[in-house]
């Protein structure tokens, strides 16, 4: 799958929901639930990221629930990208891009958003064909303001941002241009996770939901 088929999918995949839930999940029996809270709350494109021995599992559990797009985050290397496709991941999240990285997407053909956050790496990014990428760490690298300056001298691209977001500034960034959607952890917190509280992590999905798109 070359890289403008990649780009393709995920946007169809980033037009679903307004928020993308950037997930680090330590226990694979939380896994089912929780994807059926954000699912039920609206959100249903999932990015767990590799970051955990369990994530595979996590990403194996979750791929069985109806409705979920569950794709894997934090890819580095083409062997997490074959382990992560293997455990049943839709789609794959990195916060940069290599060419190595790059030729593993095509031969396997998972939809790849690579990470871009200088106007060089996104002209390299489209070179190759991507014309989605992640702009990551978003908060760190200047913000939505940052995002902003890029739209006009590269308006062929578009951009789901991650890094420091949350309720507050995400409509910052949703009204911009060039966004298509966000990532963010501030949908699942960690003592919400811990309890096993679905209902306040749907609560918090759905008006991360309704988060209103520029």
């Amino acid at each position: 799958m070359n890289p403008k088929l990649q780009s393709d999918q995920i946007l169809k995949l980033a037009g679903l929901a307004p928020v993308i839930p950037v997930l680090v999940v330590h226990d694979p029996e939380t896994a089912e639930p929780l994807a059926r809270a954000l699912v039920d709350g609206g959100l249903p494109v999932l990015e767990v990221t590799l970051r955990t021995p369990a994530a595979l599992d996590v990403i194996s559990r979750m791929a069985r629930i109806p409705g979920a797009h569950v794709g894997a985050g934090t890819v580095l290397t083409p062997d997490d990208l074959h382990r992560a496709q293997d455990a049943g991941a839709g789609f794959a999240v990195s916060p940069g891009a290599t060419d190595r990285l790059i030729r593993a997407a095509e031969d396997a053909a998972l939809p790849l958003l690579p990470g871009a956050v200088t106007a060089s790496e996104i002209m390299r990014a489209a070179d190759h064909g991507y014309r989605m990428l992640k702009f990551f760490p978003a908060e760190a690298a200047g913000g939505a303001r940052a995002l902003k300056s890029l739209a006009s001298p590269l308006p062929h691209v578009s951009f789901c941002p991650t890094g420091g977001i949350g309720a507050a500034n995400a409509p910052d960034y949703l009204a911009l241009p060039n966004v298509r959607c966000v990532g963010g952890s501030w949908i699942v917190p960690d003592r919400d996770l811990a309890q096993g509280n679905w209902d306040g992590i749907r609560a918090l999905a759905q008006a991360a939901a309704g988060l209103a798109r520029g």
